[in-house]
């Protein structure tokens, strides 16, 4: 088992920053593929972001490319989403998830764990 809170959420104008943090614990962090999922008003939930667990290898959607970056680090037992040049179609409820297989990928059913999501809300 592992449990997930995140953190970082919150209002920000267009072309603004946040960075989110997920914390986790329970099992060993460092054996975890790690992701960011979002879910906006009205929307299916969305893959963001994942990272493997040595960090060797990302991946982003492409509405975050350029962007978003994702982050972990092992010792903290903790992975990061660098937002940067935020826009309003950006406002979600994050989510971080964790999957116990080698390898990452956008599709959610791959993740064992999952988060309870932090608000983004991107607003002049």
């Amino acid at each position: 088992q592992v449990q997930l809170v995140e953190s970082g959420g919150g209002l920000v104008q267009p072309g603004g920053s946040l960075r989110l943090s997920c914390a986790a614990s329970g099992r060993t962090f460092s054996s975890f593929a790690m992701a960011w999922f979002r879910q906006g008003p009205g929307r299916e939930r969305e893959f963001v972001a994942a990272i493997t667990q040595s960090a060797g290898n990302t991946d982003y959607a492409d509405s975050v490319k350029g962007r978003f970056t994702i982050s972990r680090d092992n010792a903290k037992n903790t992975v990061y989403l660098q937002m940067n040049s935020l826009k309003p179609e950006d406002t979600a409820l994050y989510y971080c998830a964790a999957a116990t297989a080698r390898g990452i990928t956008p599709a959610p059913r791959w993740y064992n764990y999952w988060g309870q999501g932090t608000q983004v809300t991107v607003s002049s």
